[in-house]
Formats: structure tokens, C-alpha cells, sequence
């Protein structure tokens, strides 16, 4: 059954309030809605921003730096600069700066600080107040990476790639660039890890790339209605052509290059035909002599580790292989050791969970030492390494399934925690690794956000901000906590319940449940944030929200857990989501079973639809959002990588066999209200996906809800709020019985 958490009032007085007891007010929705006429008086904590200058930590602020004080945190801590006092200098180099919470200070012994504007950046000596040094940025670059170590600076522009070294030249170093053949940015459609496509080595004088050829990929028609057509501009919609591979389809081809700033020269990695091969997890050797990347097959159940000469280009060696009968997932680079360039680090869920194993090299081959860390629990983030004590410094889920807390192994794999393991805990690492900065809170509510600096070392920690919890004066609304059992009876699910803000036991609600199915996240989240648009934000209107995990959900759980939905991706949650929600109403007498809604955005959106046409008694309301309704059209590496693809080879050619069940199959089914939205342009699932349920509904004679969002991609962008009104009215219609739709005007909106 669902664990009731302490109320939150009773849990702040823990938390050295006063023991009189004070009046609290109930909150109203203009408090707790953004668009309310009180919503931003009672605004979230505020946070710290913090960086690392080597080992010393420094306090943003919007106009002046300074230290924070590790002995005494709560001191003012001694000013580095300010900025009036920079402004001259930054004024001459033309590098305005309206505030300071961007600055970088890329080396530990020396007091400069980085700042930038879109078209220029430079280095400020605030000691000696001089800028010594800028270089030129290109405002309108597709993508960039500067070496602190050389200062030279990759950027991307139309698709090509230049560099511009420390001393101002710029060199283009392709002229074939285009909308088909892309270099230095993302490729797979960013998984496996990838998040760019430009990778320095250490020294910052030779440069891996990504060349992607997109070229044989179909063009998906996307159409822009050009809503707001810029000056001289006609007023005609425009073409706005997606390389879109689908599953099942032909794929773009991707090869790795690496140019040397020494010589000027580019190679091409020797890997061979790129056709239905997948690159990824790029890293460099220390001495930057040698390149490596993880190669997938295009089924995804076969990868290896792969050396190549990064002067030559030339392949060296397989330093070895992974297989899963399901699909073998690499999402992190090798990372070498600092104080040993022989030895590096590698993440792999080879065990089941992920953890970090220990490699020597031997040449070009690479030798097992250990596996660092083992258990039933999964390495959320390798942080890096404090080289003192010869340590990997972590956050892992070991001690909450759902929570994330830190911690180091040194090289014999001997575990410790770095201080307290509850809530979801966010760190950055400094230069040495000596210390961490880690901000966390609670899941309950609104407890205020806890900022820490620790020592990885011996695990102490000291406060630098213990912010205010802005709904200290309210009757702040329960939010609970726990597990419940999956349909099997046996498999915990975690998960969490929002209530209204003027919750009343002895009434009787309605329940809403928002989903996410995965494989790769989950819709639960353990941390805490103001204003969870689809779940307490949207129980303010006086429901029962829910959000809870089902098998096949987020990895951290396991990998048996992240398979369980392979070969099965429409139906995998839904027994599960049903069961939840069955147990609660059998647990709560305030929850009505009889009337249930369900909501999800993308894969929720794909799931929020499948539960109300599978389970049509059971859910009367879905609100379904940007959903990949049909996964034929979605994109070829999510969809075949967590159902599979079958390879079939006759007479020498392979084709690949896909398919996974749709909405539109089940759309006989509807019973319940089904609104249906999706962004116009939305080039993450394209608005066909929705347009192809919306076609088979009308065919099967039954009514629905659709709203299109013009101009809007994936995420609803400016239409966010305008989104969630609506979805309020039509949960309070068809659950609750008390709708404003039939008003014009969304007067919240029109709040100031």
C-alpha cells in the first residue's frame, strides 16, 4: 500500500521552528498556479548558484563573485570582483554582461574569470584588472567546444566546421556541409549518450568529430504555417523538411573524423562501411595518441570497444565485446584514470544494474581488474575522481530505489556514503575532486532546497544554504510517498499522490494517474519542484493525482525491469497503472474508482490513449499529448531498440522486420472522453502520429476532443500554459462535474 508521509506542517516544525504553534492560511489557486494573481509572492526557495574555481567554490551572484567560506559558510565570504568593477573592461572588449551567473574560471592557479556574449568571449584578470585575452564567437554557430588547454575553439556554422585557434584564425575545415551531410553535432538522434559532436583531446590540439549523411534518409514533409512572418517576408507557409529515420527504414550514415591543429591535416576513422553501424561514446587517451568508441550493431544487442589511431586514423584493436539478448545500451565514454594513464574506468549493466568496472591496458589490449561496485542498485552518475585518495566519486540509488545520493569506491572496491541518503541529491565535482557542492531536497513537498559543501574525502559536510520554504506560512496540501504492487503482486512500484490544496478525508474524489511508461524514465520523481504542471498543479482543481512507476520503467531499477516492456511496447504498463490505482481506491475511501482519468505527454501520451481504448470501463478521461501513437513513423532508435527488430537476410540482401501494436487498432474501444493534442510542427513525434488515431476514431463513428498547437514542436513552448487550462477544463467537466469552459475568456491567464 502507498506509505503516508508526515503532514508537511508536522515535518516543518522539525526543522527548528517555533513551538507556539501559528496560524497558517489555506492557499488558494492563485498562490499555487502560475498566471495566479499571488503565485509569485509565494515563489519557490531560492538556490545558490555556485562554481568550482579548482578546489575553491564560488558564489554567483547576479552583480559580484565571491568565495564561500568552507569553515564558516554562512559568512559573507571574501569578494573576488564585482561587476561595476569589471564593467569598463568588459565594455572595451564588447562583452556586455548584465549579470554574473555565467562565469567560469577554467584554471585552478590563475585569477581569471570567462565570460561571454553571443559574439565574443575573454578572460579577465580581476586581480591585475586587465582582460588578457578574447576570442571572436559566431552568434549564429550550430554548435561549439573550446579547449581551455590550447584555447582553441570548434564551432559549427551551415553545417561546416571550423576552428578558431587562440590567436584569432579561423580555419574551415569542410566545405560539403548541408542540410544532408552534417558535422560536429549530434547523431542517432542523441542516443547512446551522445549529446554533441565534437570531442578535444586533453592536450586541445586534436579534434574527433562527427560527420553525419543524411542524405538517403526520407524527407518528412513537415509544413511551417509561418504564423508570424518577419518583414518583406511573404506570408506563405513554408517547407520545413524533416530527415526523419523511421523504424524499420534506412538510416543516416555516420563516420568519425580527426583533425590535427598541428599540421592541419584530417583523418577518417578506418571503420569501414558506416551502413547500419551505430558510433558512440567517444573518448580520448590521456596522451591524446589514441582514440575510442563503443560500435553497435543495428539490431543493438552486440557492442564492442574499439581503439584507433588518432594520427592515422587506422583501427587497432577490439578491446572487447558486450552482448544482451534484448539490447545492449552504452551510454557512458571510458574514463581514465588521473593518476594512472594504463588503467580507466568503464559503466556497463553487464550484471544487470549498472556499475563501474576497473580495465588495465596492455598495449592495445585492455585486461579486467575488477568490478568497482556491485549490488541491486544502479550508478546514476559517475562525478569523477578525487586523485588524493585515489577514488571514484558517484551518485548512486543504493540506498532508494527512486532517490540518488553520493558516494565513493576506491580502487578496491571498497563503498562509502558521503553523508545523509535520502531525497535526490544533485552534485557537481572540483578540480582535484577534493570536494563536492550538493544540492537536495525531499519528495513530501516543499521543503526547502539544501545546499552542502562535502568533503570527499572524509564525507563531512558543511551548509552554505539552508534556503526559506516559501509556504512556511500556509496549510501546505499532503503529498505522499511508497510503494504499491505491480499486477504480478510481487514487484514494488514507487510512486507518489497529490492532493488538493483543501483536501477534506470526508469527501470522496476523483483520481487522475499521469504516466510515463519509459523504458527510459519514469513519470515519478523523488525530487521536489513548485508547480508540477501535470501532477499537483494540475489536483489544485480538485482531484487525486497520482504518478506511479510500472515494470519496464526507468533503468535504475534494473535491467530485467528496463526490458520488461521488449517485444511489447503498447500494453507493457497498463496492467500495472490499472492495479495502482485499483489498490489505492481499496486503501482510500476518499478515492472514487468510478471515476478515473488518465494523462501523458509522448510516451504518456502514447500510453494515456492505449489505457482508455484497452481498458474502456475503467478509465473514463484521457488527456493524451504528443503521443507516438504509432511507432512505424516514430524514429528508428527508441522504437527498435526497446521492442526489437527482426533481421532477415534472402539471397544476400538483409531487410529488417518491425512492428509494434498501435492506438489506432484499439480505437473500436472508446467509451470515455479522449482529447487528443499535439504541436503542429513538432519534429519529435510528428503530428501524424496523433492525425492517424484521430482518422481511425472518425471512422469507428465516435466523438473525441483534438487541439492542434500551431506552431509548436514537442515541448508546447509558448503554449504551455494555455495547454494546461484547457486540460483543467476538461477534467473538471467530465470528473468533476464543474467545468468554466463554457466562459470565453481563461481569466488566469490575463493575471499580470
Amino acid at each position: 500500500m502507498l506509505l503516508a508521509a508526515l503532514p508537511l506542517s508536522i515535518m516543518a516544525q522539525n526543522r527548528n521552528m517555533p513551538i507556539r504553534p501559528r496560524i497558517k492560511r489555506a492557499f488558494t489557486i492563485d498562490d499555487l498556479i502560475p498566471g495566479g494573481s499571488t503565485y509569485y509572492q509565494s515563489s519557490v526557495a531560492q538556490r545558490t548558484y555556485t562554481t568550482w574555481w579548482g578546489d575553491e567554490c564560488v558564489r554567483l551572484d547576479m552583480d559580484h563573485c565571491s568565495l564561500i567560506d568552507k569553515k564558516n559558510p554562512d559568512s559573507e565570504g571574501e569578494q573576488l570582483f564585482s561587476l561595476n568593477a569589471i564593467r569598463p573592461l568588459l565594455r572595451s572588449a564588447d562583452i556586455p554582461q548584465s549579470h554574473l551567473y555565467y562565469a567560469e574560471f577554467p584554471y585552478p592557479d590563475q585569477p581569471l574569470v570567462m565570460l561571454k556574449s553571443p559574439s565574443k568571449q575573454a578572460l579577465v584578470d580581476w586581480k591585475r584588472h586587465v582582460v588578457v585575452w578574447t576570442q571572436q564567437r559566431d552568434s549564429l554557430a550550430q554548435a561549439e567546444e573550446w579547449s581551455k588547454t590550447s584555447r582553441n575553439l570548434a564551432f559549427v556554422k551551415d553545417h561546416n566546421l571550423y576552428v578558431c585557434d587562440q590567436n584569432g584564425k579561423t580555419s574551415q575545415l569542410t566545405t560539403d556541409g548541408t542540410s544532408d551531410i552534417v558535422y560536429g553535432q549530434s547523431v542517432h538522434r542523441n542516443e547512446f549518450g551522445i549529446e554533441g559532436g565534437l570531442f578535444w583531446s586533453e592536450q586541445g590540439t586534436k579534434l574527433a568529430f562527427y560527420r553525419m549523411d543524411q542524405s538517403m534518409v526520407s524527407a518528412y514533409p513537415q509544413v511551417d504555417l509561418n504564423l508570424d512572418p518577419e518583414q518583406g517576408e511573404s506570408r506563405c507557409a513554408k517547407a520545413a523538411p524533416d530527415r526523419y529515420p523511421m523504424a524499420g527504414e534506412t538510416s543516416h550514415k555516420v563516420t568519425v573524423g580527426i583533425y590535427d591543429t598541428t599540421n592541419g591535416t584530417t583523418v577518417c576513422l578506418d571503420c569501414g562501411d558506416p551502413t547500419d553501424r551505430y558510433f558512440t561514446n567517444i573518448a580520448w587517451a590521456p596522451d591524446g595518441n589514441t582514440l575510442y568508441l563503443i560500435e553497435l550493431d543495428r539490431a543493438q544487442k552486440n557492442g564492442k570497444l574499439d581503439a584507433y589511431d588518432a594520427t592515422t586514423g587506422k583501427y587497432l584493436a577490439t578491446l572487447f565485446t558486450e552482448h544482451n539478448d534484448k539490447y545492449f545500451e552504452p551510454l557512458h565514454p571510458i574514463q581514465f584514470l588521473p593518476w594512472d594513464s594504463k588503467r580507466f574506468v568503464y559503466q556497463t549493466r553487464r550484471d544487470g544494474y549498472n556499475h563501474i568496472y576497473l580495465y588495465k591496458l596492455d598495449g592495445v589490449k585492455a585486461e579486467l581488474e575488477r568490478q568497482l561496485t556491485s549490488g541491486s542498485f544502479e550508478v546514476i552518475n559517475l562525478l569523477g575522481f578525487n586523485g588524493k585518495e585515489k577514488s571514484v566519486v558517484y551518485a548512486s540509488n543504493e540506498a532508494n530505489p527512486i532517490g540518488c545520493a553520493l558516494y565513493t569506491v576506491d580502487m578496491k572496491g571498497k563503498r562509502k556514503a558521503l553523508g545523509g541518503t535520502d531525497g535526490w541529491h544533485t552534485a557537481a565535482l572540483s578540480g582535484s575532486g577534493l570536494y563536492v557542492t550538493d544540492s537536495w531536497m525531499m519528495p513530501e513537498g516543499p521543503i526547502a532546497l539544501r545546499q552542502d559543501l562535502v568533503n570527499t574525502s572524509d564525507g563531512k559536510r558543511v551548509t552554505f544554504n539552508d534556503a526559506k520554504d516559501p509556504w512556511d506560512s500556509f496549510n501546505v496540501p499532503e503529498i505522499k510517498v511508497g510503494t504499491l504492487k505491480a499486477a504480478d503482486g510481487v514487484t514494488d512500484l514507487y510512486g507518489a499522490m497529490y492532493k488538493p490544496y483543501d483536501f477534506d478525508s470526508t469527501k470522496v474524489y476523483p483520481i487522475c494517474d499521469y504516466v510515463y511508461p519509459g523504458p527510459q524514465v519514469e513519470a515519478n520523481n523523488i525530487s521536489w519542484s513548485k508547480g508540477f504542471t501535470r501532477t499537483d498543479r494540475l489536483a489544485q482543481i480538485g482531484m487525486i493525482v497520482i504518478t506511479v512507476g510500472n515494470r519496464g520503467g526507468h533503468p535504475n531499477r534494473s535491467k530485467w525491469n528496463h526490458n520488461y516492456g521488449y517485444g511489447n511496447l503498447r500494453d507493457y504498463g497498463l496492467e500495472d497503472q490499472k492495479y495502482a490505482i485499483q489498490q489505492l481506491g481499496a486503501r482510500f475511501p476518499f478515492i472514487d474508482l468510478d471515476r478515473v482519468g488518465i494523462h501523458g505527454h509522448s510516451g504518456g501520451g502514447f500510453m494515456s490513449t492505449a489505457a482508455i481504448l484497452k481498458y474502456p470501463d475503467f478509465f473514463k478521461v484521457a488527456v493524451s499529448c504528443a503521443g507516438n501513437h504509432d511507432n512505424s513513423i516514430y524514429n528508428r532508435w527508441w522504437s527498435e531498440q526497446h521492442h526489437g527488430i527482426l533481421e532477415k537476410i534472402n539471397k544476400g540482401d538483409t531487410t529488417f522486420v518491425y512492428h509494434i501494436d498501435t492506438n489506432q487498432e484499439l480505437a473500436k474501444n472508446l467509451k470515455g472522453r479522449l482529447m487528443l493534442f499535439h504541436g503542429d510542427i513538432d519534429n519529435n513525434v510528428h503530428p501524424a502520429n496523433t492525425i492517424r488515431v484521430v482518422n481511425a476514431l472518425i471512422r469507428a463513428n465516435k466523438r473525441f476532443d483534438m487541439m492542434i498547437l500551431p506552431g509548436q514542436r514537442h515541448g508546447f513552448g509558448d503554449m504551455n500554459e494555455y495547454f494546461f487550462w484547457r486540460m483543467a477544463d476538461y477534467y473538471s467537466e467530465w470528473l468533476i462535474g464543474d467545468s468554466e469552459r463554457a466562459k470565453v475568456d481563461i481569466t488566469q491567464l490575463n493575471n499580470d
